[in-house]
Protein backbone atom coordinates (compact mmCIF):
# COMPACT_ATOMS: atom_id res chain seq x y z
CA UNK A 1 0.00 0.00 0.00
CA UNK A 2 2.48 2.41 0.54
CA UNK A 3 4.90 4.35 -1.45
CA UNK A 4 8.92 5.68 -1.28
CA UNK A 5 9.78 8.78 -3.22
CA UNK A 6 12.10 8.88 -5.41
CA UNK A 7 14.70 11.88 -5.09
CA UNK A 8 16.22 12.18 -9.08
CA UNK A 9 18.96 15.05 -8.82
CA UNK A 10 19.74 17.18 -12.43
CA UNK A 11 22.97 15.55 -11.80
CA UNK A 12 22.25 12.11 -13.12
CA UNK A 13 23.00 11.58 -17.59
CA UNK A 14 19.61 10.73 -18.44
CA UNK A 15 17.75 13.70 -16.32
CA UNK A 16 16.13 15.10 -19.52
CA UNK A 17 14.22 11.89 -20.22
CA UNK A 18 13.42 11.60 -16.54
CA UNK A 19 11.65 14.67 -16.26
CA UNK A 20 9.28 13.69 -19.47
CA UNK A 21 7.85 9.72 -17.24
CA UNK A 22 4.11 10.02 -17.26
CA UNK A 23 1.71 8.22 -15.20
CA UNK A 24 1.81 4.61 -15.74
CA UNK A 25 5.40 4.55 -16.93
CA UNK A 26 8.08 1.66 -15.85
CA UNK A 27 11.37 2.78 -14.21
CA UNK A 28 14.09 0.52 -12.68
CA UNK A 29 16.01 2.40 -10.00
CA UNK A 30 19.41 1.80 -8.02
CA UNK A 31 20.24 4.38 -5.13
CA UNK A 32 20.64 5.29 -1.80
CA UNK A 33 18.00 4.71 0.97
CA UNK A 34 18.50 7.62 3.29
CA UNK A 35 16.04 9.31 5.50
CA UNK A 36 13.44 11.83 3.94
CA UNK A 37 14.02 15.77 4.79
CA UNK A 38 10.35 15.67 3.94
CA UNK A 39 7.03 15.20 5.90
CA UNK A 40 4.74 12.13 5.00
CA UNK A 41 7.72 9.64 4.53
CA UNK A 42 9.73 8.53 6.69
CA UNK A 43 12.21 6.94 4.16
CA UNK A 44 13.41 7.75 0.33
CA UNK A 45 15.75 6.86 -2.23
CA UNK A 46 18.52 9.24 -3.73
CA UNK A 47 18.80 7.89 -6.79
CA UNK A 48 22.48 7.08 -8.79
CA UNK A 49 20.72 5.57 -11.85
CA UNK A 50 17.19 5.67 -13.35
CA UNK A 51 16.85 3.40 -16.07
CA UNK A 52 13.32 4.29 -17.92
CA UNK A 53 11.28 0.62 -18.84
CA UNK A 54 8.44 2.17 -20.59
CA UNK A 55 6.88 5.09 -20.68
CA UNK A 56 3.10 5.48 -20.54
CA UNK A 57 1.19 7.77 -23.18
CA UNK A 58 -0.77 10.58 -22.32
CA UNK A 59 -3.58 7.94 -23.19
CA UNK A 60 -2.76 5.97 -20.10
CA UNK A 61 -6.30 5.63 -18.62
CA UNK A 62 -5.63 5.42 -14.72
CA UNK A 63 -4.70 9.10 -14.30
CA UNK A 64 -3.92 10.49 -10.62
CA UNK A 65 -8.18 11.05 -9.90
CA UNK A 66 -10.34 8.78 -8.43
CA UNK A 67 -12.18 6.76 -11.12
CA UNK A 68 -15.33 4.84 -10.57
CA UNK A 69 -15.73 1.44 -10.22
CA UNK A 70 -18.07 1.02 -13.51
CA UNK A 71 -15.23 2.52 -15.14
CA UNK A 72 -13.06 0.36 -13.71
CA UNK A 73 -14.55 -2.63 -15.06
CA UNK A 74 -14.38 -1.47 -18.12
CA UNK A 75 -10.65 -1.88 -18.03
CA UNK A 76 -10.38 -4.95 -15.77
CA UNK A 77 -7.31 -5.92 -16.97
CA UNK A 78 -5.57 -2.76 -15.56
CA UNK A 79 -7.56 -2.37 -12.93
CA UNK A 80 -5.39 -4.21 -10.28
CA UNK A 81 -3.01 -1.25 -10.53
CA UNK A 82 -4.69 0.82 -8.53
CA UNK A 83 -4.63 0.72 -4.89
CA UNK A 84 -8.43 -0.44 -3.92
CA UNK A 85 -8.23 -3.47 -6.71
CA UNK A 86 -4.45 -4.35 -5.74
CA UNK A 87 -5.64 -4.28 -1.91
CA UNK A 88 -8.72 -6.48 -3.24
CA UNK A 89 -6.38 -9.00 -4.86
CA UNK A 90 -3.97 -9.13 -2.36
CA UNK A 91 -6.50 -9.87 0.42
CA UNK A 92 -8.06 -12.53 -2.11
CA UNK A 93 -4.57 -14.05 -2.22
CA UNK A 94 -4.19 -13.88 1.49
CA UNK A 95 -7.77 -14.78 2.32
CA UNK A 96 -7.08 -18.38 0.03
CA UNK A 97 -4.12 -19.59 1.56
CA UNK A 98 -5.92 -19.25 5.37
CA UNK A 99 -8.87 -21.20 3.64
CA UNK A 100 -6.46 -24.02 3.02
CA UNK A 101 -4.33 -23.42 6.10
CA UNK A 102 -7.51 -23.36 8.29
CA UNK A 103 -8.81 -27.13 6.65
CA UNK A 104 -5.39 -28.50 7.15
CA UNK A 105 -5.10 -27.80 10.36
CA UNK A 106 -8.08 -29.38 11.12
CA UNK A 107 -7.36 -32.53 9.41
CA UNK A 108 -9.47 -32.04 5.94
CA UNK A 109 -8.41 -33.64 2.71
CA UNK A 110 -8.65 -31.44 -0.45
CA UNK A 111 -10.42 -33.11 -3.28
CA UNK A 112 -10.33 -31.85 -6.59
CA UNK A 113 -14.19 -31.68 -7.98
CA UNK A 114 -14.93 -32.37 -11.53
CA UNK A 115 -15.20 -28.83 -13.40
CA UNK A 116 -17.02 -30.67 -16.31
CA UNK A 117 -20.37 -33.19 -14.56
CA UNK A 118 -23.25 -34.75 -15.97
CA UNK A 119 -25.37 -34.06 -13.17
CA UNK A 120 -27.19 -31.25 -11.50
CA UNK A 121 -26.74 -30.37 -7.96
CA UNK A 122 -29.24 -28.39 -6.94
CA UNK A 123 -31.70 -29.25 -9.53
CA UNK A 124 -32.10 -25.93 -10.96
CA UNK A 125 -31.12 -26.54 -14.57
CA UNK A 126 -29.31 -23.37 -14.83
CA UNK A 127 -26.53 -24.33 -16.34
CA UNK A 128 -23.82 -24.31 -18.77
CA UNK A 129 -23.81 -27.14 -21.35
CA UNK A 130 -20.45 -28.27 -22.51
CA UNK A 131 -20.39 -29.94 -26.18
CA UNK A 132 -18.53 -30.42 -29.46
CA UNK A 133 -21.29 -30.53 -31.54
CA UNK A 134 -22.04 -28.58 -34.53
CA UNK A 135 -24.36 -25.74 -32.73
CA UNK A 136 -25.47 -24.36 -36.40
CA UNK A 137 -25.66 -28.24 -37.24
CA UNK A 138 -27.17 -29.85 -34.36
CA UNK A 139 -28.44 -33.59 -34.08
CA UNK A 140 -31.84 -33.86 -33.17
CA UNK A 141 -34.31 -37.10 -32.24
CA UNK A 142 -37.46 -37.45 -30.83
CA UNK A 143 -37.72 -33.33 -30.93
CA UNK A 144 -34.50 -33.25 -28.35
CA UNK A 145 -30.55 -32.54 -28.75
CA UNK A 146 -29.32 -36.34 -29.71
CA UNK A 147 -25.63 -36.39 -27.29
CA UNK A 148 -24.42 -40.07 -28.92
CA UNK A 149 -21.99 -38.62 -31.27
CA UNK A 150 -21.18 -36.09 -28.54
CA UNK A 151 -17.67 -36.26 -26.96
CA UNK A 152 -19.36 -37.47 -23.95
CA UNK A 153 -22.26 -39.40 -25.48
CA UNK A 154 -24.45 -37.56 -23.12
CA UNK A 155 -25.17 -34.33 -22.14
CA UNK A 156 -22.35 -32.27 -20.01
CA UNK A 157 -22.22 -29.08 -17.99
CA UNK A 158 -20.05 -27.07 -15.98
CA UNK A 159 -20.16 -27.58 -12.56
CA UNK A 160 -22.21 -25.58 -10.04
CA UNK A 161 -21.34 -27.12 -7.24
CA UNK A 162 -18.24 -29.64 -6.26
CA UNK A 163 -20.43 -31.40 -3.20
CA UNK A 164 -21.99 -33.83 -4.77
CA UNK A 165 -17.80 -35.34 -5.82
CA UNK A 166 -16.82 -34.27 -2.42
CA UNK A 167 -19.45 -36.83 -0.57
CA UNK A 168 -18.85 -39.27 -2.05
CA UNK A 169 -14.90 -39.11 -1.12
CA UNK A 170 -16.11 -37.47 2.60
CA UNK A 171 -17.54 -41.36 2.75
CA UNK A 172 -14.45 -42.51 2.19
CA UNK A 173 -11.59 -40.84 3.88
CA UNK A 174 -13.47 -38.32 6.38
CA UNK A 175 -13.41 -35.00 6.16
CA UNK A 176 -12.93 -33.32 2.67
CA UNK A 177 -13.41 -30.00 0.97
CA UNK A 178 -13.04 -28.81 -2.18
CA UNK A 179 -12.47 -25.18 -3.26
CA UNK A 180 -12.51 -24.00 -7.15
CA UNK A 181 -14.95 -22.52 -9.16
CA UNK A 182 -18.36 -23.33 -10.22
CA UNK A 183 -20.87 -21.92 -13.00
CA UNK A 184 -24.31 -20.95 -13.08
CA UNK A 185 -25.82 -19.81 -16.31
CA UNK A 186 -28.37 -17.35 -14.39
CA UNK A 187 -29.48 -14.24 -16.69
CA UNK A 188 -28.96 -12.19 -13.50
CA UNK A 189 -27.58 -8.60 -13.37
CA UNK A 190 -27.64 -7.63 -9.69
CA UNK A 191 -24.71 -6.88 -7.50
CA UNK A 192 -24.67 -10.68 -5.72
CA UNK A 193 -24.44 -12.66 -8.90
CA UNK A 194 -21.72 -13.54 -11.80
CA UNK A 195 -21.63 -16.68 -14.05
CA UNK A 196 -18.42 -18.01 -12.91
CA UNK A 197 -17.64 -18.04 -9.28
CA UNK A 198 -15.58 -19.78 -6.67
CA UNK A 199 -17.10 -21.98 -3.83
CA UNK A 200 -15.48 -23.55 -0.54
CA UNK A 201 -17.31 -26.53 0.13
CA UNK A 202 -16.24 -29.02 3.12
CA UNK A 203 -18.15 -32.24 3.69
CA UNK A 204 -17.80 -34.66 6.98
CA UNK A 205 -18.42 -37.97 7.77
CA UNK A 206 -19.66 -38.70 11.00
CA UNK A 207 -20.93 -35.05 11.46
CA UNK A 208 -24.63 -34.14 12.01
CA UNK A 209 -26.89 -30.42 11.77
CA UNK A 210 -25.16 -29.35 14.99
CA UNK A 211 -21.63 -30.24 14.01
CA UNK A 212 -21.92 -28.27 10.65
CA UNK A 213 -23.03 -25.26 12.08
CA UNK A 214 -19.93 -25.22 14.25
CA UNK A 215 -17.70 -25.62 11.84
CA UNK A 216 -19.38 -23.14 9.49
CA UNK A 217 -19.00 -20.67 12.48
CA UNK A 218 -15.35 -21.31 13.40
CA UNK A 219 -14.44 -21.18 9.73
CA UNK A 220 -16.15 -17.71 9.59
CA UNK A 221 -14.32 -16.67 12.97
CA UNK A 222 -11.39 -18.12 11.87
CA UNK A 223 -11.38 -15.68 8.62
CA UNK A 224 -12.23 -13.07 9.66
CA UNK A 225 -9.94 -12.65 12.40
CA UNK A 226 -7.20 -13.65 9.91
CA UNK A 227 -7.49 -11.11 7.67
CA UNK A 228 -7.67 -8.01 10.39
CA UNK A 229 -4.10 -9.61 11.58
CA UNK A 230 -2.37 -10.08 8.84
CA UNK A 231 -3.97 -8.05 6.31
CA UNK A 232 -4.29 -4.70 8.42
CA UNK A 233 -2.59 -2.19 6.02
CA UNK A 234 -5.02 -3.63 3.04
CA UNK A 235 -8.17 -3.49 5.01
CA UNK A 236 -7.87 0.52 6.61
CA UNK A 237 -7.47 1.08 3.05
CA UNK A 238 -11.57 -0.14 2.72
CA UNK A 239 -12.38 1.23 6.06
CA UNK A 240 -11.25 4.84 5.03
CA UNK A 241 -12.55 5.39 1.84
CA UNK A 242 -15.18 2.09 0.95
CA UNK A 243 -16.78 1.62 4.63
CA UNK A 244 -16.29 3.64 7.56
CA UNK A 245 -17.38 0.99 9.81
CA UNK A 246 -16.13 -1.57 8.12
CA UNK A 247 -13.37 -2.89 11.04
CA UNK A 248 -16.64 -2.48 13.97
CA UNK A 249 -18.76 -5.28 11.37
CA UNK A 250 -15.28 -7.30 11.01
CA UNK A 251 -14.84 -7.44 14.74
CA UNK A 252 -18.51 -8.07 15.27
CA UNK A 253 -18.01 -11.02 13.11
CA UNK A 254 -14.88 -12.43 15.05
CA UNK A 255 -15.94 -11.94 18.41
CA UNK A 256 -19.67 -12.86 18.69
CA UNK A 257 -21.59 -16.18 19.50
CA UNK A 258 -23.89 -16.63 16.34
CA UNK A 259 -27.95 -16.48 17.09
CA UNK A 260 -29.49 -19.54 15.81
CA UNK A 261 -32.69 -19.85 15.23
CA UNK A 262 -35.22 -22.23 13.62
CA UNK A 263 -36.59 -20.85 9.80
CA UNK A 264 -40.04 -20.65 11.80
CA UNK A 265 -39.00 -18.54 14.31
CA UNK A 266 -36.95 -16.29 11.81
CA UNK A 267 -40.69 -15.95 10.01
CA UNK A 268 -42.30 -15.52 13.13
CA UNK A 269 -39.58 -12.38 14.05
CA UNK A 270 -40.12 -11.11 10.63
CA UNK A 271 -43.79 -10.92 10.64
CA UNK A 272 -43.90 -9.27 14.01
CA UNK A 273 -41.65 -6.97 12.63
CA UNK A 274 -44.11 -4.43 11.22
CA UNK A 275 -41.34 -3.64 8.95
CA UNK A 276 -42.42 -2.94 5.22
CA UNK A 277 -40.39 -5.00 3.67
CA UNK A 278 -40.66 -5.13 -0.70
CA UNK A 279 -40.55 -8.78 -0.77
CA UNK A 280 -44.07 -10.77 1.61
CA UNK A 281 -42.55 -13.18 3.79
CA UNK A 282 -44.86 -16.44 4.83
CA UNK A 283 -43.79 -19.71 6.30
CA UNK A 284 -42.91 -21.84 2.95
CA UNK A 285 -41.40 -19.00 1.13
CA UNK A 286 -37.46 -18.49 0.93
CA UNK A 287 -35.61 -15.63 2.72
CA UNK A 288 -34.83 -12.83 0.49
CA UNK A 289 -31.52 -10.95 1.12
CA UNK A 290 -33.62 -7.85 2.90
CA UNK A 291 -35.11 -10.24 5.54
CA UNK A 292 -31.74 -11.32 6.13
CA UNK A 293 -30.03 -8.43 6.65
CA UNK A 294 -33.33 -6.88 9.16
CA UNK A 295 -32.36 -9.96 11.40
CA UNK A 296 -28.40 -9.60 11.42
CA UNK A 297 -28.28 -5.64 11.16
CA UNK A 298 -31.15 -4.39 13.13
CA UNK A 299 -32.96 -7.63 15.45
CA UNK A 300 -29.88 -9.45 16.23
CA UNK A 301 -27.31 -6.99 15.62
CA UNK A 302 -24.69 -10.16 14.80
CA UNK A 303 -24.37 -13.00 12.32
CA UNK A 304 -26.89 -15.58 12.91
CA UNK A 305 -27.71 -19.25 11.63
CA UNK A 306 -30.95 -20.12 10.18
CA UNK A 307 -31.88 -24.05 10.63
CA UNK A 308 -34.79 -26.49 9.91
CA UNK A 309 -35.96 -24.84 6.17
CA UNK A 310 -39.24 -26.45 4.69
CA UNK A 311 -38.32 -28.65 2.32
CA UNK A 312 -40.41 -27.49 -0.63
CA UNK A 313 -37.68 -24.41 -1.11
CA UNK A 314 -34.41 -26.46 -0.60
CA UNK A 315 -32.66 -29.53 -2.42
CA UNK A 316 -32.96 -33.19 -2.21
CA UNK A 317 -30.80 -34.09 -0.68
CA UNK A 318 -30.79 -32.35 2.67
CA UNK A 319 -31.86 -34.66 5.38
CA UNK A 320 -35.89 -35.06 5.84
CA UNK A 321 -36.90 -34.10 9.66
CA UNK A 322 -38.99 -36.01 11.67
CA UNK A 323 -42.11 -33.60 11.28
CA UNK A 324 -41.63 -34.72 7.52
CA UNK A 325 -42.48 -30.62 6.62
CA UNK A 326 -38.45 -29.39 6.79
CA UNK A 327 -35.45 -30.77 6.36
CA UNK A 328 -31.79 -30.29 8.35
CA UNK A 329 -30.63 -27.00 6.28
CA UNK A 330 -29.01 -24.27 7.41
CA UNK A 331 -27.68 -20.64 6.59
CA UNK A 332 -24.66 -18.60 8.21
CA UNK A 333 -26.04 -14.70 7.45
CA UNK A 334 -23.76 -12.00 8.27
CA UNK A 335 -24.24 -8.12 8.44
CA UNK A 336 -24.20 -6.52 4.92
CA UNK A 337 -24.68 -9.48 2.64
CA UNK A 338 -27.35 -11.91 4.12
CA UNK A 339 -26.38 -15.36 3.59
CA UNK A 340 -23.08 -16.38 3.28
CA UNK A 341 -23.20 -20.50 3.66
CA UNK A 342 -25.48 -22.80 2.61
CA UNK A 343 -25.52 -26.21 3.54
CA UNK A 344 -27.52 -28.70 5.62
CA UNK A 345 -26.94 -32.61 6.78
CA UNK A 346 -27.31 -34.92 3.62
CA UNK A 347 -30.07 -37.45 3.64
CA UNK A 348 -27.81 -40.80 3.87
CA UNK A 349 -31.38 -43.00 4.24
CA UNK A 350 -31.30 -44.61 0.93
CA UNK A 351 -35.65 -45.07 0.86
CA UNK A 352 -35.99 -41.48 2.05
CA UNK A 353 -33.65 -40.13 -0.59
CA UNK A 354 -35.30 -41.84 -3.50
CA UNK A 355 -38.95 -41.23 -2.12
CA UNK A 356 -37.72 -37.46 -2.25
CA UNK A 357 -36.18 -38.11 -6.29
CA UNK A 358 -39.82 -39.03 -7.14
CA UNK A 359 -41.33 -36.52 -5.26
CA UNK A 360 -38.80 -33.46 -6.70
CA UNK A 361 -39.23 -35.44 -10.34
CA UNK A 362 -35.30 -36.15 -10.12
CA UNK A 363 -34.26 -39.01 -13.09
CA UNK A 364 -32.84 -41.61 -10.73
CA UNK A 365 -30.80 -43.38 -13.44
CA UNK A 366 -28.83 -40.14 -13.55
CA UNK A 367 -27.82 -40.43 -10.18
CA UNK A 368 -27.36 -44.24 -9.74
CA UNK A 369 -23.93 -43.60 -8.43
CA UNK A 370 -24.98 -40.94 -5.43
CA UNK A 371 -27.48 -43.74 -5.10
CA UNK A 372 -25.20 -46.37 -4.39
CA UNK A 373 -23.40 -43.84 -1.59
CA UNK A 374 -26.15 -45.06 0.31
CA UNK A 375 -26.94 -48.36 -0.74
CA UNK A 376 -23.47 -49.64 -0.38
CA UNK A 377 -22.80 -48.53 3.53
CA UNK A 378 -23.61 -44.99 4.48
CA UNK A 379 -22.85 -42.53 7.25
CA UNK A 380 -24.83 -39.74 8.57
CA UNK A 381 -22.58 -36.88 7.21
CA UNK A 382 -23.00 -32.95 6.43
CA UNK A 383 -21.50 -30.34 4.38
CA UNK A 384 -21.74 -26.43 2.99
CA UNK A 385 -21.12 -24.04 0.62
CA UNK A 386 -19.14 -20.94 1.13
CA UNK A 387 -19.08 -18.50 -1.93
CA UNK A 388 -15.54 -16.98 -1.60
CA UNK A 389 -16.65 -13.98 -3.81
CA UNK A 390 -19.54 -13.10 -1.23
CA UNK A 391 -17.12 -13.52 1.99
CA UNK A 392 -14.41 -10.87 -0.10
CA UNK A 393 -17.25 -8.16 0.26
CA UNK A 394 -18.05 -8.95 3.88
CA UNK A 395 -13.89 -8.69 4.45
CA UNK A 396 -13.83 -5.39 2.06
CA UNK A 397 -17.01 -3.47 2.51
CA UNK A 398 -17.19 -3.70 -1.36
CA UNK A 399 -20.88 -3.69 -2.35
CA UNK A 400 -20.74 -5.32 -5.82
CA UNK A 401 -19.26 -8.96 -6.06
CA UNK A 402 -18.03 -8.13 -9.51
CA UNK A 403 -15.54 -6.03 -8.02
CA UNK A 404 -13.81 -8.51 -5.78
CA UNK A 405 -13.04 -11.14 -8.81
CA UNK A 406 -10.22 -10.68 -10.96
CA UNK A 407 -12.67 -10.76 -14.63
CA UNK A 408 -16.25 -10.88 -13.54
CA UNK A 409 -18.05 -13.26 -15.97
CA UNK A 410 -21.97 -11.99 -16.42
CA UNK A 411 -24.42 -11.74 -19.14
CA UNK A 412 -23.23 -10.23 -22.24
CA UNK A 413 -19.75 -9.81 -20.53
CA UNK A 414 -16.93 -11.65 -21.64
CA UNK A 415 -14.40 -9.13 -23.08
CA UNK A 416 -11.27 -10.14 -21.16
Amino acid sequence: MKNIQIIANNTLKNYNNITNLSTGSAVSVSGKLAESKGSGQKWEVIAKTVEILSVAPETYPLQKKRHTDEFLRTIAHLRPRTNKYGATFRIRSELSYAIHNFFRQKGFKYIHSPVITGSDCEGAGELFRVTTLALDNLPFKDGKTDYTNDFFGKEANLTVSGQLSAEMFALALGDVYTFGPTFRAENSNTSRHVAEFWMVEPEMAFCDLEGNMDLAEEMIKFLTRFVLEECSDDIELFAKYVDKSLIKTLENVASSDFKRLSYTSAVDILKRSEKKFEYDIDWGRDLQTEHERYLTEQYFKKPLIVFDYPKTIKPFYMRLNNDHQTVAAMDVLVPRIGEIIGGSQREERLEVLERRMDEMDMPKENYWWYLDSRRFGSVEHSGFGLGFERLLMLITGIGNIRDVIPFPRTPNNIEF
